[in-house]
C-alpha cells in the first residue's frame, strides 16, 4: 500500500486537471539505476496493466507493477515546495540507503538495480 499526503494529492489533481488527464491513474515504479542502485519513477497512465496493484489514495488512483510493488509497499509520496523549487518526495521504509537527491535508494537485501519490467 502507498500513501499520498494531502499536499501531494492536491498537486497531482491539479496537474491532471491542467493536462486534461481526468480519469487517469498515477503509475509509480522502480527501475534500476541512480547513485544508490534503484530509482523511483512516476507517470500518468490511462489505466492498470495486467498484474498491477491498484489502489485509491485520497481520490487519486495509483497503479504499481508487480516487480515494483515489494520495493514501494508502505511508501508515502509527498510534495515539497521550497526556495530551491518544488517536487515530489517518496519516503520509503524499505530503503536503507538513499542518495542525496532522494530519487534513488538501496534495500536491506542490497539490490543494486536489476531493471524492472513495466
Amino acid at each position: 500500500m502507498i500513501n499520498l499526503t494531502e499536499v501531494a494529492t492536491q498537486k497531482l489533481q491539479g496537474i491532471m486537471a491542467e493536462k486534461g488527464l481526468e480519469g487517469y491513474a498515477l503509475r509509480v515504479f522502480v527501475s534500476g539505476g541512480g547513485c544508490s542502485g534503484l530509482s523511483y519513477g512516476m507517470t500518468f497512465a490511462e489505466g492498470p496493466e495486467l498484474g498491477d496493484q491498484v489502489m485509491e489514495c485520497n481520490g487519486v488512483k495509483v497503479v504499481i507493477d508487480p516487480a515494483s510493488f515489494p520495493y514501494l509497499d508502505g511508501a508515502q509520496i509527498d510534495y515539497v515546495d521550497s526556495l530551491m523549487g518544488g517536487g515530489f518526495r517518496i519516503d520509503n521504509p524499505n530503503a536503507v540507503r538513499t542518495c542525496a537527491c532522494g530519487s534513488s535508494f538501496q534495500t536491506a537485501a542490497g539490490e543494486q538495480g536489476t531493471p524492472c519490467s513495466r
